[in-house]
C-alpha cells in the first residue's frame, strides 16, 4: 500500500510517499494553482503518525533552517541498477558543495555524462538524495525536474 502525506516548505509544497516503512518518493508540486488540484487529488492523509514521515518531517526541518541534517531517514527509491549507483554517489556530494554530471560520471564508471543527467533527473527522492547539487560543466547550474529557480534557490539555502 502507497501512503502520501505533504509537507509545507519555504519553497512550495512537497509530497511524501511511503510504503509504510520506508520513504519511496518526496517531490515538490508544481504551481500554487496546481497545488490546490494535486493535494485535493491525493488519497486521504490519514498517515501522519507513520513513523517514516515522521523522521523525513524533522530532517526537512532541519534542512530549511539551514542546519545540515545528520540522520537520513530511511528511503527506497525504486529505479535500475545503474540510477541506483548515480543516486548512491549523489550522497557523497556535501551541503553545500556541488559537482558536475561528468565528475559524477567517474565516481559511477560510466562514459556518458548524459546519461548520468538521465539518472539524476529520475530520483524520486528529491533533496534527501541531494540530485539539485549536481550542476552542468563550466559551474552552469543545470536542469532540475522542479525547475532552476527551485534548484538555484536550494543551493543558496546550503550556502548559509
Amino acid at each position: 500500500m502507497q501512503y502520501t502525506a505533504t509537507y509545507s516548505s519555504p519553497l512550495g509544497m512537497i509530497v511524501l510517499e511511503s510504503d509504510g516503512e520506508v520513504l519511496t518518493g518526496l517531490r515538490f508540486m508544481e504551481s500554487s494553482e496546481t497545488q490546490k488540484q494535486a493535494i485535493e487529488t491525493l488519497p486521504a492523509d490519514t498517515t501522519n503518525t507513520l513513523p517514516i514521515f515522521a523522521e523525513v518531517r524533522q530532517w526537512l526541518d532541519d534542512y530549511f533552517a539551514g542546519k545540515r541534517p545528520c540522520n537520513v531517514p530511511r528511503l527506497n527509491p525504486q529505479g535500475t541498477a545503474f540510477q541506483k549507483r548515480v543516486w548512491t554517489a549523489l550522497f557523497t556530494i556535501w551541503f553545500g558543495q556541488t559537482k558536475t554530471y561528468g565528475e559524477i560520471a567517474q565516481m559511477v564508471d560510466c562514459r556518458s555524462a548524459q546519461a548520468v543527467v538521465h539518472a539524476v533527473g529520475a530520483n524520486p527522492i528529491a533533496l534527501i538524495i541531494p540530485c539539485h547539487r549536481v550542476i552542468a560543466a563550466h559551474g552552469k547550474i543545470g536542469g532540475y525536474e522542479y525547475g532552476t529557480e527551485i534548484k538555484k534557490r536550494l543551493l543558496e539555502l546550503e550556502q548559509l
